[in-house]
């Protein structure tokens, strides 16, 4: 990259900077992913399991719980005894 190329590169960051609420929710997507990973390594759970254990509420952990599942992090085990919520475990890529 030429010298004239990184000065604008510089201008453009110090312009165009990002919000600090961007930032924040940002460290929180990846840590409550990070804590859902995690509650699932030990064992299967559901929405509301997973709600309590880690103290969010269960919109938030649906919508992260369904990122994981997107980008197959974690998947669908199977359904409970009231036939009310789906278990999730951790995936085996193996």
């Amino acid at each position: 990259m030429s010298n004239g190329n990184k000065k604008t590169v510089l201008i453009m960051k110090e312009k165009h900077q990002v919000p600090q609420a961007v930032k924040d929710e940002l460290k929180f997507f990846v840590r409550t992913k990070k804590a859902i990973l995690k509650a699932l390594k030990e064992k299967r759970m559901t929405v509301p399991e997973l709600s309590k254990e880690l103290n969010i509420p269960k919109d938030k952990v649906l919508y992260f719980l369904m990122s994981l599942l997107k980008y197959d992090f974690v998947a669908v085990d199977e359904i409970d005894d009231m036939d009310e919520y789906f278990y999730y475990k951790i995936k085996d890529n193996g």
